[in-house]
């Protein structure tokens, strides 16, 4: 579809973001269709049970510096993006299937939007103030350019940093399963015992490695959520989190 010069289409990583929403959406529909939970609580249930309280008690020991129902207003955002980067890095675990997490626009335009967000949180709980961050208090006034500067750019690189990490993890993965069983599949498809007897270290391999990709599909929805509390933390309490730290060892020197 063309509107004036920009082109709309609807490509394979639309649809599989369609499919993984669907799917997720249905299954809230069935653990919560006839208004709530059982008492006694079926397979489905206890899945959605389980990922609610993970990634509640994620929020709660990442995130401090307040209260639980001001911690209550970021909980959906970060429970709905790991449970999107669960169920579509595991959804790309199936064969014909296709991983949307392995293409780097995507992962870059989902970190960049979080990064954004987080920023605008920020400036919300603390304004102007929030860009005190790359100024640590009792700094000489000749180095202020420079710690900026440090400060400044990697604080940007961690949007950057979160997208690559989800990329490259995922992309490094599959590509090793696809190229271990086209070598497998190739030697299986020869007329010759010898060549058949030899394909099953490459399988065996294959094997291992997938169940280690379902790790890693897994880890790094886990590492993606953890580090948006951890960003979220910072652009809320600033400096506290280093005070806390210096208070700390000083406590440790003088008991």
């Amino acid at each position: 579809m063309k509107i004036g010069n920009l082109y709309f289409s609807f490509t394979n990583p639309s649809l599989f973001m369609l499919l993984t929403l669907s799917l997720v959406l249905l299954l809230l529909h069935f653990v919560t269709k006839k208004g709530g939970g059982n008492s006694v609580p079926n397979v489905w249930q206890s899945l959605v049970e389980l990922i609610y309280d993970f990634v509640l008690n994620l929020v709660n020991e990442q995130i401090g510096g307040l209260s639980g129902n001001v911690k209550q207003k970021f909980f959906p955002c970060i429970l709905v993006t790991f449970t999107f980067l669960l169920f579509r890095n595991l959804q790309g675990m199936i064969p014909y299937s296709f991983t949307v997490t392995s293409h780097f626009l995507i992962t870059l335009g989902l970190s960049f939007s979080i990064f954004i967000g987080i920023t605008i949180v920020g400036f919300q709980r603390n304004g102007l103030h929030f860009l005190s961050f790359s100024l640590p208090a009792g700094v000489p006034l000749p180095l202020a350019p420079f710690l900026v500067l440090l400060e400044l750019i990697p604080h940007c690189f961690r949007a950057l940093s979160s997208g690559i990490r989800l990329f490259a993890n995922m992309m490094a993965g599959h590509s090793s399963v696809k190229i271990l069983s086209g070598f497998a599949w190739t030697m299986l498809c020869m007329n010759d015992l010898l060549y058949f007897i030899g394909d099953l270290g490459p399988l065996f391999i294959v094997l291992a490695l997938t169940g280690l990709e379902l790790g890693v599909a897994i880890l790094q929805a886990h590492v993606f959520t953890i580090l948006i509390c951890i960003y979220l933390n910072d652009a809320i309490n600033l400096h506290q989190n280093f005070y806390l730290f210096i208070i700390e060892q000083k406590r440790g020197i003088y008991a």
